[in-house]
This record gives C-alpha cells, structure tokens and sequence, in this order.
C-alpha cells in the first residue's frame, strides 16, 4: 500500500508538476443576465444547463463552461452594485484556447443554428456579453491543485468582481496561457483575494476591445472570477476588508463586487427567490 505524504505539496510549487503544463485558455466570454420577467428562472437554468451549456463542447477551443446565480442573500452581500452590473442576478462564463478567433466564429454560429432547430426556447434580458483576456491566475495552497485548472475544480460559487481600472489603455492582446500580467498592484491584489478563507483561487482579467465583433466592449475595465469553496455569502463577509483596500487609492473603481452560487443540476430553484 502506497503511503500519503504527510504535507502534500500544491502543484504550483512543485517543479515537476509545473513543467507538464499549465492549461491553454487565452480568453474569456462571460455573459451577464437579468432574472427572467416572467419568473421563469428554473425552467431557463434547466434548458441552458441540459441542453445548450452541453452542446458548446462540440467546438474545438473551447474549454469549459459554468454558471453562477445570485440569490437574494447575495445581493444583500455585494459590495458594490453600480448599473448596468447591479441588474445582474446570472453569469455564465466560457473560456477559450488561443486563437479564440475561429472557436468565437463557431461560438455564434451554433448558437444561430441551434435557435434555427427549435433549441432556443427561452431567453433572460442581456446586460452584458463581453470579451476577456486571462491575465493570471492564483491559486490557494491549501487547495492543492495547480491555478490553471481552478475553472475544473468542483465550487459552492464564485465571487465576482468588476472594476473600471483609472486611467487604464486599451489592453495589449497576451500571447496565451498564464503568461501575462496586470500591473504593478493590480497582479498582487489577486494574493490578497485568494488569502480570503474560502477562496480556493482566482483568475483574473483585463478588457478587450477586439475579441469578435459580436461581443460587447469591455476596455478600460478588470474582471476578477473568485472561485469558493466556502459558503458564499460568509466569504463575502470576509472579502469586505480586504477590497476597502484593494479600492483605497482608486486605481480599481468597484462597479460589482458579489458572491454568485453554483446552480445545481436537477434543483433548478434552489437559489431563485
């Protein structure tokens, strides 16, 4: 019988697991929804999560797919909440290898043959459908698996942040992977993030002007996907301080800042008001 090492090392400090990879996504696509009108929530999460989230991983390029919800709870939890993004209640985030450029061409064309087939049903008011390019990505050593495969990690949810970054350029397109950087404390802040308990990690993101034409403009702005495996709403608690620092000297001006819930597979209401 093989014995377990007392103190398991994470992967990200060990060499040997380091050098066999670190995962090929470039981009983001991360579409951000109001609740349905008619209350129509659960039946929507229920086609999307069965039906059309499935059909995507026909495409090559693309790596994953996963949605968030937020409950009341959550809302009451956000520390920051500014229009279009304080009308946002789903998020579902899908992430491409690089070149994103035929993967995204795919992206809208199956979705265009999928509504010609009778398989777009249901539709929530769009707030935003926007491009990201992945900048870094950290990941907590108690977590123990490598950042570049947080995304595949099973999670309660995720803690969402959007900010305009002052001052900022037109991002400069990375070239792939884990490779880039944001600047100077917007990079470390990801480490004060992750030090939160119940952040098993994070990715982080700047905006892109260019990504495909079809996707609305995100420049000037910072994604931030906070992936949790504490509840929620008491990591939000615990986030509190750490971004009154983060947004102390208004380089990141908050525009969301909120924990979201994983959806649950047959337990469509479970987090709908």
């Amino acid at each position: 019988m093989t014995s377990t090492p007392e103190s398991p090392t994470p992967s990200d400090e060990d060499p040997a697991i380091a050098a066999l990879g670190s995962g090929d996504v470039a981009a983001a696509v991360v579409s951000m929804s109001m609740r349905h009108a008619d209350g129509d929530d659960a039946a929507y999460l229920e086609w999307h999560m069965l039906d059309h989230l499935p059909e995507q991983y026909r495409l090559a390029g693309l790596r994953s797919g996963r949605r968030f919800v937020s409950t009341p709870g959550c809302r009451a939890a956000r520390a920051a909440s500014v229009a279009p993004y304080d009308a946002v209640d789903h998020i579902v985030q899908y992430l491409f290898a690089d070149p994103v450029e035929g993967p995204l061409d795919r992206f809208f064309a199956l979705g265009g043959a999928l509504r010609v087939a009778g398989r777009m049903p249901i539709a929530l008011p769009r707030v935003q459908v926007g491009g990201w390019y992945l900048e870094r990505a950290v990941a907590a050593s108690r977590a123990l698996v490598g950042a570049a495969v947080l995304p595949w990690r099973p999670t309660s949810g995720a803690y969402v942040l959007v900010e305009h970054v002052a001052g900022s350029a037109a991002p400069t397109v990375p070239v792939g992977g884990l490779d880039g950087g944001l600047d100077g404390g917007l990079d470390a802040g990801l480490d004060a993030l992750v030090a939160v308990p119940g952040v098993a990690g994070a990715w982080g993101y700047s905006g892109a002007t260019s990504l495909h034409p079809r996707l609305e403009s995100t420049d000037g702005l910072a994604l931030t996907v906070c992936y949790l495996d504490g509840v929620p709403i008491e990591v939000a608690a615990q986030m509190a301080p750490v971004l009154a620092d983060r947004w102390v000297d208004g380089r990141l001006v908050p525009l969301l800042a909120g924990p979201f819930e994983s959806v649950v597979p047959g337990d469509w209401d479970r987090h709908l008001p």
